[in-house]
């Protein structure tokens, strides 16, 4: 049986258009979707709450969002949105290329503002609670750029250019030369992405820790600890939480039976499979199906 996995843990997709590679996004969890998987990409990302609560995890760290608070997602970084709890969320996600601040060939603005995030070589401080000064600094560039949010392209290019400027700016300004042991540590990370595109490719077989660790030239023992740090969760957790999430998917998505899609994903025992999935989303999987169809 053949299905269409999970979106692509390096998210390629361009934002808005080639030309303005720019865009907001609404999301609501768990309205719209119960979560946004592991993943990454080559923007610049700020998650703003709206309302309610949500959960951000980056590198492993979760950070729960309340109505106002903002995270900043750097280039490459590894990342996450979940429900908080029980609780639901409105938020936007401004995500903004690199390449939209290159001007020439040779432009010492951006070697010197923008390549250091690039390579690793400036970092920063993720979460920013709404009571805090960059949070309160960048807020005027935030509301602004969500007010006009379905207009950027028509009227309003360089009153977007001018708040994403400043943003960066205000990046800038906050950050810090990355150090020794966290540039290595963020080397020895994009390592472990290898296991994650096993799993991706591999879910419906058997993997063992020995094989994970093996696709990032890790010790098990050494795999284990630097993948928890990484995604927050064990290896085994990871991949069957991954599996749930695609459960789920087909679910809501095909016609498929519940036995079939449990196979399918990886699960060879159906009351085990049952058991899981009602752990995650507080519904049997034909409940899930039936909820999801109706709403």
């Amino acid at each position: 049986m053949e299905y269409t996995p999970l979106q692509s843990l390096h998210e390629t997709k361009i934002h808005g258009m080639i030309t303005f590679p720019y865009s907001v996004y609404r999301g609501n969890i768990p309205v719209r979707l119960p979560s946004f998987p592991l993943h990454w990409h080559d923007d610049f990302e700020l998650i703003y709450c709206g309302t309610g609560q949500i959960q951000v995890t980056l590198w492993g760290q979760a950070y729960t969002l309340c109505a106002g608070d903002l995270t900043v997602i750097l280039p490459h970084a590894v990342h996450s949105i979940e429900q908080a709890g029980q609780n639901s969320g409105e938020y936007f996600n401004i995500m903004f290329h690199p390449s939209l601040f290159k001007g020439s060939e040779d432009d010492l603005c951006y070697d010197k503002y923008v390549l250091p995030f690039l390579n690793g070589e400036k970092n920063m401080d993720c979460f920013y609670p709404a009571d805090s000064s960059f949070n309160q600094t960048v807020t005027p560039c935030i509301l602004s750029l969500l007010s006009h949010r379905k207009d950027s392209y028509s009227t309003h290019e360089l009153l977007i250019k001018s708040n994403l400027f400043l943003l960066l700016h205000y990046i800038n300004q906050y950050s810090t030369a990355a150090a020794g042991d966290s540039h290595s540590l963020q080397l020895s990370y994009s390592r472990l992405k290898n296991a994650l595109y096993y799993v991706q490719n591999f879910y419906d077989r058997e993997i063992s820790i020995h094989t994970a660790a093996e696709q990032c030239g890790f010790s098990e023992s050494h795999f284990m600890k630097l993948f928890r740090e990484f995604t927050g969760m064990s290896f085994n957790a990871y991949l069957v939480n991954y599996r749930l999430d695609l459960a789920a998917k087909q679910l809501s998505e095909t016609d498929f039976k519940v036995i079939d899609i449990a196979e399918n994903c990886g699960f060879h025992n159906q009351p085990y499979f049952t058991r899981a999935f009602r752990k995650k989303y507080k519904k049997t999987p034909l409940a899930y199906r039936k909820a999801a169809r109706s709403g």
